[in-house]
Formats: C-alpha cells, sequence, structure tokens
C-alpha cells in the first residue's frame, strides 16, 4: 500500500511557509555552528572591550578637558565643547607640513622596504636545504623584533657615538672619511631610520611570507622543473604570483597605518635631539612633546582621532584600488 507524502495544510500561505522553513533552517545553523561561536565568545569579548568601548573616548577630541573632580567621567561631563578648536592645534603650527611629510614620507619607504626585502629573505630562506642553518638564520633574524626600542636605541647610539662609536672610530678611517656628527647632522636620518626599522622587522616579516612559501604545492614546481624553468624563473612565474594575496594583505595593514608612525624610533632612536627635528618630526613625537608642554588631552585626543580617520580612509581606498585590479587579493 503507497503511503501518502504528507502536505501543507492549504490555511497556511506563502508568506508563513517562507518563515517555518526559515526557523527550521536558522536552528539547524546554530545546531551545527553555535559551538564555534561559543568558543569564539571570550576573544570577541576581549575585543569588545579593549577595541570598540574606548571608542567612545574620541569624544574628547571635541572637549576642553578639565580636572576639577577627582572623577574623570564627572570631569568628562563638565568639560565644555570646543568643536574643532582641538584640530586646529595639528594646522596651525608651522610644523604641520613637516610632521605630515616626514610621517607619510617614512612609513612609504618603510612599507617599500618590509615588502622587497621581507621577500627577498623568505625565499632566501626556503632554498636553505640544511634544515638546522635555516632555523638557526630565521631566529636571529626574529630577535630584534623582540627587542625593545629601548636597547635598539642603545645599540643604535654604540654604533653612531660622535667620539667613541664604531662608525666614527673604525669604519670611517678606514674608508678615509671624515667624522660624522651624526645628532647634529640631520641629512644622514633619512638614510638611518628606515636601516633601523628593516632590520628590526625583517624577521617578523619574513617568518609570515616564508610561511606562505612552504605552503604552496610542490607539485607546482615539479611540473616547472621538467618543463626547464630555472629557479629565478620559478620565482616570479610560481612563488611570487601565490603568496601575492598575503603580499597585498600585509601591504594594506601598513598603508593603514601609515599616518602612525613608530614612536620608540622617532624619539628614542634619535634620541630626542632637537638639531635632527627637520628629519625626524613626525606626528607622534610632535603631539607628545606638545603635550608635555601644554598637558592637554584634548589635543592628543584630536591628533589620534585624525589619523585613524584618515588611515581608515586610506585603507578603503587602497583596498578599492586592489579590488578594481585583483577581487581575489583585496581584503573586502
Amino acid at each position: 500500500m503507497e503511503q501518502a507524502t504528507p502536505t501543507v495544510p492549504a490555511a497556511i500561505d506563502k508568506p508563513a511557509r517562507k518563515a517555518i522553513k526559515a526557523k527550521t533552517l536558522n536552528q539547524g545553523y546554530w545546531k551545527r555552528y553555535g559551538v564555534f561561536y561559543l568558543m569564539m565568545a571570550p576573544a570577541l569579548i576581549v575585543l569588545i572591550v579593549n577595541n570598540y568601548i574606548p571608542m567612545a573616548g574620541a569624544l574628547i577630541a571635541f572637549k576642553q578637558m578639565t580636572y576639577a573632580s577627582p572623577s574623570f567621567m564627572q570631569n568628562f561631563m563638565d568639560s565644555p565643547w570646543v568643536g574643532w578648536d582641538n584640530f586646529n592645534y595639528l594646522f596651525a603650527s608651522s610644523d604641520a607640513w613637516v610632521i605630515t611629510r616626514n610621517t607619510i614620507l617614512y612609513n612609504a619607504v618603510f612599507i617599500l622596504l618590509n615588502v622587497v626585502f621581507g621577500v627577498g629573505m623568505a625565499l632566501m630562506l626556503n632554498v636553505m636545504r640544511n634544515r638546522f642553518l635555516s632555523k638557526l638564520h630565521q631566529t636571529i633574524l626574529f630577535l630584534p623584533y623582540f627587542m625593545s626600542w629601548i636597547i635598539l636605541s642603545y645599540l643604535v647610539y654604540a654604533f653612531l657615538n660622535p667620539d667613541i662609536g664604531i662608525m666614527n672610530k673604525f669604519v670611517l678611517p678606514w674608508f678615509g672619511a671624515e667624522p660624522i656628527d651624526w645628532y647634529s647632522d640631520p641629512k644622514w636620518w633619512p638614510i638611518v631610520l628606515p636601516l633601523v626599522n628593516t632590520w628590526k622587522g625583517i624577521g617578523y616579516y619574513a617568518v609570515i611570507y616564508l610561511a606562505a612559501i612552504v605552503g604552496i604545492d610542490n607539485e607546482y614546481y615539479e611540473a616547472a622543473h621538467m618543463d626547464g624553468a630555472t629557479k629565478w624563473r620559478q620565482i616570479w612565474t610560481i612563488t611570487i604570483p601565490l603568496i601575492r594575496p598575503v603580499i597585498t594583505i600585509m601591504t594594506l595593514l601598513q598603508i593603514g597605518r601609515i599616518f602612525y608612525a613608530d614612536f620608540g624610533l622617532f624619539f628614542q632612536v634619535t634620541r630626542n635631539a632637537g638639531a635632527l627635528y627637520d628629519k625626524t618630526l613626525v606626528i607622534d613625537t610632535y603631539v607628545y612633546q606638545g603635550f608635555l608642554v601644554s598637558g592637554d588631552i584634548g589635543m592628543s585626543s584630536a591628533a589620534g582621532l585624525y589619523q585613524a580617520v584618515i588611515g581608515f580612509i586610506l585603507v578603503l581606498t587602497a583596498n578599492l584600488v586592489v579590488r578594481r585590479i585583483s577581487k581575489e587579493d583585496a581584503l573586502f
């Protein structure tokens, strides 16, 4: 005897049937993926508490903070609104062009060097057949990344000390050159700072790009080798194209911080020498020094908000350009 197929009652109209179906699918979705959301919850809570709730502090940029009360919230509520006055602090000064120029150009050079040397170092580590030497080189390259800028500033000072530094004491005399007063002559620092920054971060970027290279299927290289492709040809036709998404993502993330300068690099390594300000003063150090003089938290908040908004716009713009060229390589 043939079994009758259950039917939906005619009284249930089409919208109701869609609602029932959606509810069923929704229940199935949470039953299947709910445990992953539960696993994600602690990290999500930390992200919200540490990164999103403090965004309310951006309102300080539009206030003239007063400190009449011991309670910060009370001071915040009682402080008068000043509109865009705090932002004039960044642009009214004669140093506005200098700090903006230095911040953008230095970070542009840093991004270029990080990509070129990071990928190049990853390629060299990948072709090393001795596993022990490969790990040893990775460790040596990565070590400066974990050092603070305080330590690195003293290492740099050991090289550039005008009296007993390695450069003036040994290197320059060996080439027959005159000693240089490094901390009084600003023309050398557009070279020194990129070198120091690259030396510190090269291990970090090399390991990221190396991880992407290791993930490439070896069959591509075997097929290219059978076709007679040289190592250089394999790099340009296989390795670089396949790690291009990682290079793009890392570059976009750095572009987002192009209006931020590494405070330790520009403040500690230069020893905050006033003679170097024309080549080393950036937005972060300028705001820090201004805050020390004026003690105005509203001006510092305005600078931070300005940097964040410009960085956000740059990321969106760069991502839009990448999306137009190659949709698969874009962040979103």
